[in-house]
C-alpha cells in the first residue's frame, strides 16, 4: 500500500508539472540612480509549462495585443489611442525563457529596431538556509546569492512543484515566492497563480539577433550614443517610428536625430539603476 501511495503522488506530482500555469508577480522597483524616491510597479507573468517558462510583463503583452490587432487589420499605428499605449508603458522590456531539458536562460532585449538574444553564462549559486516562514498560504524557507552585482535573498516554497522563479531566478527546490535585493531596489513578490490553456507567443517585430551576453551589453552602450543608426538598420517588420505631428508630413533627419538622442539620454537616466550592475 504504501508503494502504491508513493507512486500515485508521483503520478499526481507528474500531471500537475505537466499543466500550464500562470504565476502573477508584483515587480516593485528603483530605476533611477538619482531619484531612489521614484518607486515603479508593475505586475509581470511567469507562465510556466512542461518543457519551458517565460517571464515578461503584463503591460508589454498588452502593448503587443494592441499593436497586432492594429497591423492585423491594415488600419496600422494611426488607428492606436496613444494615451492607452503610454499608461501600458513598462519598465520591464526584456523576457527571460528558461528551457527545461537543456538548462538554459535566454535574455531577450530589444535595442531600436531589433531583438537582441543572448544565453545567460553565469550560474546561480544558492546558499540555503533553514530558516523558515510562512508568506501568504505558502511555508517558505530562505535562501540567498549573488548575481550580478546584487546580493539577493529568496523564499521559496516546496508546496509548488516547479524549480522556478521571477527573472533569471530560480533552481531551488521549489519556487520563488519571493526575492529582493539587500538594498530594497528590486523586489518581486507572488501575488496569485491561475491555469492557463498555453504559452503566449509574444510579437517580435524587428530581426532577431543571437549574441553573446558582452557583445549585448557593448551594443546597449552604442544605442545610448547613437540611436539613430539603430533604427535607420534593420527593420524586419517592426513599425517605423511616428512622423512628426503623427501625420504624413516630411521628417526633417536632423531634428529626427535629435528627438531619438534626447529620448535614449532620458530614457537611459530613468534606468541609471539596472537590475544587473555588473
Amino acid at each position: 500500500m504504501k508503494k502504491i501511495g508513493i507512486l500515485a503522488l508521483a503520478l499526481l506530482m507528474q500531471h500537475i508539472s505537466a499543466q500550464n500555469n500562470r504565476f502573477v508577480y508584483q515587480v516593485t522597483m528603483k530605476p533611477d540612480a538619482e531619484n531612489k524616491t521614484d518607486i515603479k510597479t508593475e505586475n509581470a507573468y511567469l507562465d510556466i509549462s512542461g518543457e519551458k517558462s517565460l517571464f515578461y510583463s503584463e503591460n508589454r503583452y498588452k502593448r503587443d495585443s494592441i499593436l497586432q490587432k492594429a497591423f492585423q487589420g491594415g488600419v496600422g499605428r494611426a488607428s492606436i489611442n496613444r494615451e492607452q499605449m503610454e499608461g501600458l508603458r513598462s519598465n520591464i522590456n526584456y523576457t527571460v525563457e528558461k528551457d527545461k531539458s537543456s538548462q538554459t536562460i535566454s535574455f531577450k532585449d530589444r535595442i531600436g529596431r531589433d531583438i537582441y538574444v543572448y544565453e545567460e553564462d553565469r550560474p546561480l549559486n544558492w546558499k540555503m538556509s533553514s530558516e523558515t516562514t510562512k508568506i501568504g498560504e505558502y511555508k517558505v524557507q530562505k535562501a540567498t546569492t549573488d548575481f550580478a552585482g546584487r546580493k539577493w535573498t529568496a523564499w521559496f516554497t516546496t508546496d509548488l512543484p516547479y524549480q522556478d522563479g521571477p527573472y533569471k531566478f530560480g533552481g531551488l527546490p521549489g519556487l520563488i515566492v519571493k526575492v529582493e535585493d539587500d538594498k530594497g531596489e528590486y523586489s518581486f513578490d507572488l501575488m496569485k497563480n491561475y491555469k492557463i490553456a498555453e504559452l503566449v507567443t509574444l510579437n517580435q517585430f524587428g530581426n532577431t539577433i543571437k549574441v553573446k551576453r558582452a557583445d549585448y551589453l557593448k551594443q546597449q552602450e552604442k544605442f545610448k550614443k547613437d540611436p539613430m543608426s539603430f533604427m535607420q538598420s534593420g527593420g524586419g517588420g517592426f513599425p517605423a517610428p511616428p512622423r512628426a505631428g503623427g501625420g504624413g508630413g516630411n521628417q526633417n533627419p536632423a531634428d529626427m536625430r535629435k528627438r531619438m538622442e534626447e529620448r535614449a539620454k532620458e530614457e537611459a537616466k530613468r534606468n541609471s539603476n539596472p537590475i544587473e550592475l555588473q
